[in-house]
Order: C-alpha cells, then structure tokens, then sequence
C-alpha cells in the first residue's frame, strides 16, 4: 500500500543546514524487521515511522505513536525524529486534540511537543534521564580512547542517558571541541556527547559534537541532536553552569549550522526547540 514519505530537515538555520531524518507515514502493517532494513537502506542516522496511538497512548492523550530506528537499533526516544516525526504528522495533516501541544508516544513513554510562538518552529519537553551520575575511570578511559586526548583536558564527566545511551564529556572550550579528531572505529559501542563553552557574545553559548558507534563499530558523528541536547542541558542546569535559556550550536565541523534553542519554564521542564523544514515528499 502506498505510504506518504517525507525527509525532513531539524534544527538547520536554512535548507540542508541541520540534520535529515526519514519519515514515513501510515507504518501499520510495517514488523520491525521490514523497519530496521528500510532504515539501513536509507542510511540516514535516524528513520522514523508513524502509526496510530496504542490504545493505552490513547487514552493517556497521544496524538500519535512513532517508532524511532538508527541503522543498529530502535530507539526508545530521539530528539531531531521527534521534532522532524512532529512536523511530518503536522504537515499531513494531523491535528492534535490540544490547540498548541503534539502529544507523541514512543518507546519512552508520552512526549509533549509545543509550537514555538516566535515562528522558530517545534520544541519538546525533555525527558527524565534514565542514567546520570559520574562516569567511573573505566568508561572513561573509553571515551578518551575515542576523542584521543588527555584525562587532563576533561573538565567533567557524566552519565546523561535519555534513551541512547549518552555519555557526556565536557572541554574548557568550544574551540577544544571543534579541535577533536576522533578515532575512526572502537572496538566499545560508544554514544558520547562532547560539550565546551563559546566565549560571551556570539549567536551560541555552547558547541556540541555527538559521536556514536554504527553497526560495524565505526565511529559516526550526528550532524545535531536533540537528544543530546536535551540531557546536557538538564545537567547544565542541575550544575549550575547555566541559569536561563541558551542556544547551542552543533555540526560545524560537518559543515552544518545546526541551532538548538534551549528553555525551562517556570516548572523547571527544559525544552529543546528547532526549525524544521520538509524539503522532499513522495510516497513508497
């Protein structure tokens, strides 16, 4: 049967500017296997798929269910197939039973989504972290291995898990970040999030870089990821390393211009905001 397919562009400032995701719509009748071998075949980082709410989502108030696939694995949640999922069903015409928030169902439970009121398109609520904590020597040493620098650069180290299974390394700098030349392969899966300051003043408090192991244990950089985003910015916050809302830039070294705009309310809910801009539909 034909199903509506978009590629969506998230958190760029302009077309091709942030990163792609693969959308496709009315999943039902897709097993997880069909799912896993059209991600690979799309070999983007991420494809989502949308379905209808499980009847539990229902009746808890989602708006519609996506499951999420890198090309090893389906995750629980992801935050660029959120908000690009988000503006698929949006633009196919969904229409969420709240006037101005998306409620979407995934593996990590129910995810509020909100229309960003300065045009800037969608943002969501961040969800609890599942890991946190300091990362033990071990894992450390890991990561080290992959960025291939000194313990002596590392300013901190933390557990931020959301669902991918991030660890998060913070450098005195943004240029210490944008200086990284990882290792090309590890034999550890690895999901590590590196994050460093921008000096007062520029469009962007922080720079992230995001690597993470494919299925062959080769190491991939994600061109922006929300995701990550949303669980540095909870421990930026609970450090105390940042008191109000910030933008983060992220991709520079892939030539991206990603811009992920970061808030907390007045609950202290942090929300990951972005563009996102559909630039091809079709149907498969």
């Amino acid at each position: 049967m034909p199903r509506p397919f978009q590629l969506v562009d998230v958190f760029g400032q302009g077309d091709f500017t942030g990163n792609p995701l693969a959308v496709v719509a009315d999943a039902e009748g897709l097993d997880s296997e069909t799912m896993q071998r059209i991600t690979r075949w799309m070999n983007l980082s991420e494809t989502a798929f949308l379905l209808t709410p499980t009847p539990a989502g229902a009746a808890a108030g989602a708006d519609y269910r996506v499951r999420i696939f890198t090309l090893e694995r389906e995750l629980p949640f992801a935050g660029h197939p959120t908000l690009g999922s988000c503006h698929a069903w949006l633009t196919l015409g969904g229409r969420p039973r709240e006037a101005d928030t998306v409620i979407q169902e995934c593996g990590a439970g129910l995810v509020p989504v909100r229309r960003r009121g300065d045009g800037g398109g969608l943002a969501f609520a961040a969800p609890p972290l599942i890991r946190s904590g300091p990362v033990d020597e071990a894992d450390l040493a890991v990561a080290i291995e992959v960025l291939r620098i000194s313990r002596s650069r590392i300013v901190d180290a933390q557990w931020v898990d959301n669902g991918p299974g991030w660890m998060a390394i913070m450098l005195a700098s943004a240029e210490a970040v944008l200086a990284l030349d990882p290792a090309p392969s590890h034999p550890h899966h690895v999901d590590i999030g590196v994050v460093g300051p921008h000096a007062p003043g520029g469009d962007a408090a922080f720079e992230i870089r995001a690597l993470f192991s494919n299925q062959h244990r080769a190491i991939i950089e994600d061109p922006v990821t929300g995701s990550l985003n949303a669980s540095v910015a909870q421990w930026l916050f609970a450090s105390g390393r940042v008191q109000s809302g910030y933008v983060a830039a992220q991709g520079t070294r892939l030539g991206r211009t990603g811009r992920v705009s970061i808030d907390r309310d007045e609950s202290g809910q942090v929300w990951v905001g972005g563009t996102t801009r559909t630039l091809f539909t079709g149907t498969g």
